[in-house]
């Protein structure tokens, strides 16, 4: 079982190491999962507040170590946790690399969990969320009903719709049709064990910088069963649902807190196009295009990056009062200051 004591520990490699002052602990949902967290105090004596780390689908918390670091940098404590399902989290099927859940419900389970026992007793107020694809997208629809419990939301290439399927309409039929037939914990068609992070550079969808794409590969191998493989038919048809509810027309208009959503120039994974009309709708909130990134902002290269920080600083911690949700003219300035750089994904 992940949930074995001697496995509540972080993977170190090269060029990776733990941020110090971890703390380092299990939690417990509502449902009895147990969950990975980690947690760090800021740096400096007057915080800024915290921001949680909300990773996306088949990410761990190694992953963000540089990320820890950077938000650390600016005054911030920080929290991040490994999903049920993924990192060094429960399971819900018996294979550890399948990535497996029946409802995305579930997941606002380990949201309220993770705010129980580790954010409101132990964190510094304000609370913030960094929330990327999967995460973004769960940050999202946390905002709209209300339940979320942070005062910004920064989303970062949020799984608005999947870029990857060329004809949803069958690809939902068949994930619907495979579930009824019993196979939601297999595979989906074609999917298997290994990582996507362990897989080859050239042709990758998740990055053009080749040193934190080796390194994430390297903390990828270096975790084993905690860097799952492909998703089961099981999630392709919770996912499908859940991105349904986001489709609809009122999703948006209906969140209230300030919102920022980064999106990647070149995303071969989430709908760039899809991203851009749904921040159209918000009322408190705009999209920022990044050109040149794939999917994985965060581990782009350095010059990405630092118009992603940029962004970053120029909204978080900000306030309700002084938030003013950025002008179509603004954001096509945005989209136009870095030519974009060719990408051989599709």
């Amino acid at each position: 079982m992940l949930t074995d004591p001697t496995l509540l520990r972080f993977v170190e490699t090269p060029g990776n190491p733990v941020p110090e002052g971890a703390a380092l602990d299990r939690v417990i949902t509502a449902d009895g999962v147990s969950l990975r967290v980690a947690h760090w105090p800021a740096t400096v004596p007057e915080p800024r507040g915290t921001v949680c780390v909300m990773q996306g689908r088949a990410e761990f918390i190694e992953k963000y170590f540089e990320v820890v670091g950077e938000l650390r940098e600016r005054g911030f404590a920080v929290v991040t946790f490994d999903w049920r399902g993924q990192g060094l989290s429960d399971r819900l099927v018996r294979n550890s690399r399948k990535g497996h859940i029946g409802s995305f419900e579930e997941y606002r389970r380990d949201i309220e969990a993770v705010r129980e026992r580790v954010l409101e007793p132990l964190l510094p107020h304000p609370h913030f969320t960094l929330a990327h694809s999967m995460g973004g997208a769960l940050a999202l629809w946390g905002a709209k009903e209300g339940w979320l419990p942070f005062k910004r939301v920064v989303a970062v290439a949020p799984m608005i719709s999947i870029a990857l399927v060329n004809r949803p309409r069958a690809a939902r039929a068949l994930a619907l049709t495979l579930t009824l037939l019993g196979l939601g914990r297999s595979f989906i068609p074609g999917g298997g064990e290994t990582s996507i992070s362990t897989k080859p550079f050239a042709g990758n969808r998740l990055t053009s910088d080749p040193e934190r794409y080796a390194r994430n590969g390297q903390a990828a191998a270096a975790i084993g069963e905690g860097a799952i493989g492909d998703p089961t038919v099981g999630w392709i048809q919770a996912a499908f649902r859940f991105m349904q509810r986001l489709a609809e027309p009122r999703f948006a208009l209906e969140i209230r807190l300030p919102t920022l959503i980064i999106a990647a120039g070149t995303d071969p994974i989430c709908s760039t196009p899809a991203i851009e009309r749904f921040a159209s709708r918000l009322k408190a909130g705009h999209a920022i295009v990044l050109p040149g990134a794939r999917h994985e902002i965060l581990m782009e290269r350095d010059p990405i990056r630092a118009r992603f920080w940029a962004a970053f600083d120029a909204f978080i911690p900000g306030s309700d009062e002084t938030f003013r949700p950025a002008s179509a003219v603004e954001q096509v300035e945005h989209r136009r200051e870095e030519p974009a750089v060719a990408d051989g994904n599709h």
